[in-house]
């Protein structure tokens, strides 16, 4: 599903923009890290915070990443999104290492990463 130039931008350290829709209709955004994972993309989040919580009553998002060398070149890809509390620690971690070069700092326990898979149903932008 995903062609060349956006497995590119994904695979890269673009840094995606993920939207959700607010209970009261309204939209909320933030920029996230993520990885490609065959066709779909995954992202941490903590659960609890809006975006897990949007995610969870409304699981439909966009996520828009570009090329930070050239933002000309971007893809959007709308779809609906999974979320599971597996994994969400070890993502957590290799996308550290993918943005940053480091491991992703020691957190409290009760902090609980849950990881976010956006299965696409929509693909549009330059490098789509």
């Amino acid at each position: 599903m995903f062609n060349e130039a956006t497995k590119a931008l994904l695979d890269g350290t673009n840094y995606p923009v993920v939207a959700t829709t607010n209970a009261d209709g309204s939209p909320q955004s933030s920029v996230v890290w993520a990885k490609r994972d065959g066709d779909t993309v995954v992202f941490v989040t903590v659960q609890g915070r809006r975006k897990e919580r949007n995610i969870r009553r409304d699981p439909r998002v966009s996520l828009s990443v570009f090329d930070l060398a050239d933002p000309e070149n971007y893809v959007e890809i709308r779809g609906r999104a999974e979320v599971t509390a597996e994994g969400g620690r070890e993502l957590n971690d290799e996308l550290a290492r993918k943005y940053t070069g480091t491991v992703f700092p020691p957190e409290p326990a009760d902090v609980v990463r849950v990881l976010v898979r956006v299965v696409p149903e929509h693909i549009t932008g330059h490098s789509a």
